[in-house]
């Protein structure tokens, strides 16, 4: 029996289908295989926090800013030359954690004496609630600075009036080193704090991280012959 004209070009499509198909197949096989065919090495797991130990047991701490504080959010920068803090470490054996950073909380940074980048505009620093610190032991060590919701406002004035707070939504933590020493020492380089700035002409109010920079000198007020230390 003749095959009709119709027959014929159905049976055509088909193996065009068929072969297109192969041809994919073919060129998404390269795509979705690594050019080696070995299996590629599973991701390592991460590795467990180190031990940490603050030093010595139950004392009392303060925290002096040395030389300068600064904030910067979009083009605006703050300059405070006074700040400090005050804690303590916990009593044993809360100040030894087998695989993890040590907490504590402090009273709230207080920030005096400020100055901004811009003409004729000048600033105050408020601070509230309770705030933290951990310390992680490790090369280097390692610090994280709790800021309450909205426990940090800072506020310019004159020829700009804008309001910044810091934490707005929720507590932030603020990234630093720790080093051992008389005194010890806590540094703050570039920590990204997140804030909400709102205010008129001159306000950076599309900003939404703020850089904090600072460095502060951490005596033992319980001993003052004693050091606040972070080992393993």
């Amino acid at each position: 029996m003749t095959m009709t004209h119709p027959a014929r070009r159905t049976q055509r499509r088909r193996a065009f289908r068929s072969a297109g198909t192969g041809i994919v197949a073919a060129l998404a096989l390269p795509l979705a295989v690594p050019g080696s065919a070995a299996a590629l090495p599973a991701p390592s797991a991460p590795l467990a926090a180190a031990a940490t130990t603050v030093s010595p047991a139950g004392h009392g701490f303060t925290a002096t800013l040395s030389g300068k504080a600064t904030f910067k959010a979009g083009a605006v920068t703050v300059t405070c030359t006074t700040s400090t803090s005050s804690g303590q470490v916990p009593a044993a054996p809360g100040n030894h954690n087998p695989a993890g950073p040590v907490s504590s909380s402090t009273t709230p940074a207080t920030y005096g004496s400020c100055s901004t980048s811009l003409p004729g505009v000048s600033a105050s620093v408020t601070t509230t609630g309770t705030w933290g610190v951990a310390m992680q032991n490790g090369a280097p060590v390692t610090a994280g600075l709790t800021i309450p919701t909205g426990g940090f406002v800072l506020k310019t004035s004159g020829l700009a009036s804008c309001t910044v707070t810091a934490a707005p939504t929720a507590p932030a933590t603020v990234d630093g080193t720790w080093a051992n020493g008389a005194p010890s020492t806590l540094t703050f380089t570039n920590a990204a704090v997140p804030v909400k700035v709102v205010g008129g002409f001159g306000c950076p109010t599309t900003a939404t991280s703020s850089t904090f920079n600072a460095t502060y000198k951490v005596a033992d007020t319980t001993d003052p012959a004693s050091q606040i230390t972070v080992t393993g």
